[in-house]
């Protein structure tokens, strides 16, 4: 007698589920990503100009440096991710959303809603920041992602499907309902992860690209800056990311949660019968 499991895997999400747009919940969810992407963004920025600022000015601190800016993203992903898991899923990045579409966690016309209000949210923090502080924003180039020039285009491609792989795997593991199940006993706080691993990307990955790991992030500070150096090598802040978020849903379905293998053995036993 087998036993039974302590946990149950929610049916696939159908990829286009009209009724959504007859929910309220819906546009809450939408609202909610633009909101806390336009915050995402309007922090990043102002701490990307703040250290440069005060590393300019050979203050005796030297401003927080690039630790410092990867603890306020991280930090930031995890306060975010805290407030708006229970109404959209605190996605916050169109790479997130983009692999759990592949992993049928959401339907195509909310990831298409998502990915949209993450954008433009994007851009009106990052036009939030600069008006802030405009003129401080163009000389530190408002924060955009750039490929730096030690490296090649193939070296900053990499660093953001990795990085991406990264941050979207730790977003499939700290929401797997099998793992909440079986280590029920260990109250983690989902967001923490999340928040972590953008913490310890943007550590590797700074120095690279700026760290995109997210398109919205990237596009907002192109737009607000636009100048050609921020839209040179912007196409790897979308084509890394999105590949690195389809090979960490793929990672994570087919061998971490054997489904290939579970769709196997239901196909065999079919057979069998």
């Amino acid at each position: 007698m087998s036993a039974a499991k302590d946990y149950q895997d929610p049916p696939p999400t159908p990829l286009i589920d009209v009724e959504e747009f007859t929910q309220w919940s819906f546009y809450r969810a939408v609202i909610a990503e633009f909101v806390a992407t336009l915050l995402f963004l309007y922090i990043l920025v102002l701490t990307v100009i703040g250290s440069s600022k005060l590393s300019d000015t050979e203050s005796h601190c030297g401003g927080v440096g690039v630790l410092g800016i990867a603890w306020a993203v991280g930090g930031m992903i995890f306060v975010l991710v805290y407030c708006t898991a229970g109404i959209s899923g605190g996605h916050i990045n169109p790479a997130v959303t983009f692999g759990l579409l592949l992993a049928r966690k959401i339907s195509l016309i909310r990831a298409v809603l998502y990915i949209m209000a993450q954008c433009l949210g994007a851009i009106c923090g990052c036009g939030l920041a600069k008006s802030f502080q405009k003129g401080y924003y163009v000389r530190y180039k408002g924060g955009a992602n750039m490929l730096s020039d030690e490296y090649s285009i193939g070296t900053g491609l990499a660093a953001e499907i990795i990085g991406t792989f990264v941050l979207v795997y730790t977003v499939f593991s700290a929401t797997d309902p099998k793992r909440n199940a079986r280590d029920s006993h260990v109250p983690v706080l989902a967001p923490l992860p999340i928040g972590f691993a953008v913490f310890m990307v943007h550590l590797a990955t700074i120095p690279i690209t700026g760290t995109g790991i997210n398109p919205a992030r990237s596009i907002g500070a192109a737009v607000i800056y636009n100048e050609a150096e921020a839209w040179d090598h912007h196409w790897i802040f979308w084509v890394g990311p999105f590949i690195g978020a389809a090979i960490a849903a793929i990672y994570h379905q087919v061998i971490i949660r054997a489904g290939a293998v579970k769709a196997l053995g239901s196909f065999r036993s079919s057979s069998a019968v």
